[in-house]
Formats: structure tokens, C-alpha cells, sequence
């Protein structure tokens, strides 16, 4: 099938409501991928001060913040809009059913993208304004137009992004950087594979109908299993060393054994059935990284602010 040219899509939007539209635009900033951003972003904050930072200084973080990601969402689907219009869970994309144009989704990306960094460094300080405007450059540029179709390491490196928004929250808070938050960079960093892999198993035939190199469309589901064990228990390790560099209380302590523990079984249960030939069940994985990693930052908000 060949994808190398850009698919031509209806771009009309003549007696289209504005609803509709906002909701069009709105769609392209991936709002789903946006909790991800406030799951990491505001505990941090909390840890970072060591308690409730002010709250006008949390709002104003996850604003822009969100700003920024939208803005990267928004430049993946002008630049994959030639692949998602052939893969099924993308087919929906406002790019794709024309509700947004290419030049709309553009002008609407660098717009959001020049917004968030303006606001984030008058609002909260220059460094935060240029991490946030790094994360961005790494998703468009490093991720999305170099790795993503030439490696099946693709998520490992490009991953990168969604780590940066732990050292914005921080930043923020502290204006500069710590090994608390390098550590929290690491966890995400270590996280994101064995949360990516497991979906790209599920819509493997898809991946590979558009010549996109995801490891779970590469490789076996054994060899994919593996790697998320091994990733797994890098990632539950990796938590951990935040108990005695950030002097992290019982709560946080016994929250990421726990469920740390329940990620590496559910990660050992995707391998085994695997190489049982059995249906793997790559989806269980990824929904239990998501409650692992959401579980997991609300104990380091909670365990600032008790006593003990």
C-alpha cells in the first residue's frame, strides 16, 4: 500500500457548527494523553515544595503544560496524517475525516506551541518555559520525523518527551533541578516501553500495513514479552531509589513494592502466555501500567503531606 504521498481529504467546512470544530481542534490535542501530564505533573509540584505549593503556581504549570502537549499532539497528526488515514485506531483523527485542514492543524500546533512557552516563562520561570519547549521539539522532531519509522527503538528514545513534564512541575516550583526529579525523569523513561509495547502488539497487523517498525509489530510475542518483563522491573527498581534520595515516607515506600510488584506479575503474565501460545492479553499490561504509574505518583503527593 503505498502511504509516501498525503491522502486527500475533504478540508470543507462550510455549515459546520462550531462545536463541532472546537471539538475538532480540541481532538487534535490528544486529551486522553493530557492526564498523563497532570498524573506526573502535580504531585511533583507537592514534592517538590514539600507540601501544597500555591496553588495559582499548579494551575498555572498544568495550563501551560497542557498547552504544550496539545501543540506536540497536534504537529504528530499533521505529520502522520498520511498513516493515520490507513490504520484503523487512528481512521477517526480530525485529519483524517477532514473536520480540521493540514494548514488549520498547523497553524493551530505553532500557535499553541509559541502560547505555552510565553506563558510558562511568565508565569512560572524561564527554565520551565524551556523544558517545556524542549518536550515539544523532541516529540515533533526526534520521535515523530526521525525515529518512528526507521526503528523499532522508536518509543525507547522518543519516549524522552513524555518525561519532561516531572522536571517542568519541579522546575517550577524550585526554579532549578535536582536528582529527585532525574530520578522521576528516569521512572518515566523506563515506564514508557513495557506501557507502549503491549499496544503495539494488539494492532500489529496495523503497524505493519504502514511500515511503522514498533517492536511489537517486529518481533514475537516472546521476544516483546521479554522486554517488558525486563523494562518492568527496571522501572519498579528505579522507584525505589527515591526512597533515600528523596527521603520518601511508608506510604510512598510501601506503594511502589506493592504495586510495583503487581506490574512485573502482570508484565511475567503477558510472557508466559506468550510463550505458551496462548492469547497474550497485551491489553491487560498496558491498562495496569497506566493504574501502576497514576497509583504511584498520587503516593508521592499524598506522602509530603502526612507526618510519618
Amino acid at each position: 500500500m503505498d502511504i509516501t504521498a498525503t491522502s486527500r481529504l475533504p478540508i470543507e467546512t462550510g455549515g459546520r457548527s462550531l462545536g463541532r470544530t472546537v471539538r475538532a481542534y480540541v481532538a487534535l490535542t490528544k486529551p486522553r494523553v493530557l492526564e498523563l501530564l497532570l498524573v506526573t505533573t502535580v504531585p511533583v509540584m507537592i514534592l517538590a515544595q514539600g507540601g501544597l505549593p500555591n496553588l495559582w503556581l499548579v494551575l498555572a504549570t498544568v495550563v501551560g503544560g497542557s498547552l504544550s502537549a496539545g501543540s506536540a499532539a497536534a504537529f504528530n497528526m499533521y505529520l502522520d496524517r498520511d498513516i493515520d488515514a490507513h490504520m484503523q485506531r487512528t481512521v477517526n483523527r480530525p485529519l483524517v475525516t477532514g473536520e480540521v485542514s493540514p494548514r488549520g492543524a498547523l497553524i493551530f500546533a505553532w500557535t499553541l506551541a509559541a502560547v505555552s512557552t510565553v506563558w510558562l516563562s511568565l508565569t512560572t520561570n524561564w527554565l520551565a518555559a524551556v523544558l517545556s519547549a524542549g518536550a515539544i521539539f523532541f516529540y515533533v522532531v526526534i520521535y515523530t520525523m526521525i525515529l518512528k519509522r526507521r526503528t523499532e527503538q522508536n518509543i525507547v528514545w522518543g519516549g524522552i518527551a513524555g518525561c519532561f513534564p516531572v522536571l517542568i512541575g519541579w522546575s517550577a516550583v524550585t526554579g532549578s533541578l535536582s536528582w529527585t526529579p532525574m530520578i522521576l525523569f528516569a521512572l518515566v523513561f523506563l515506564w514508557t516501553p513495557p506501557h507502549y509495547w503491549p499496544l503495539s502488539m494488539k494492532y500489529k497487523d496495523q503497524y505493519d500495513d504502514v511500515d511503522v517498525p514498533m517492536l511489537g509489530a517486529t518481533r514475537t510475542g516472546s521476544q516483546v514479552g521479554l522486554q517488558v518483563i525486563l523494562y518492568a522491573w527496571a522501572t519498579v527498581a528505579c522507584s525505589l531509589l527515591l526512597v533515600p534520595v528523596a527521603s520518601m515516607g511508608l506510604v510512598y515506600t510501601v506503594s511502589a513494592v506493592v504495586f510495583g510488584g503487581w506490574f512485573i506479575y502482570e508484565s511475567h503474565r503477558l510472557y508466559a502466555r506468550a510463550v505458551r501460545g496462548t492469547e497474550p492479553r497485551p491489553m491487560r499490561v498496558f491498562h495496569a501500567s497506566i493504574t501502576y504509574l497514576t497509583l504511584l505518583f498520587v503516593a508521592i503527593a499524598v506522602d509530603p503531606l502526612l507526618p510519618f
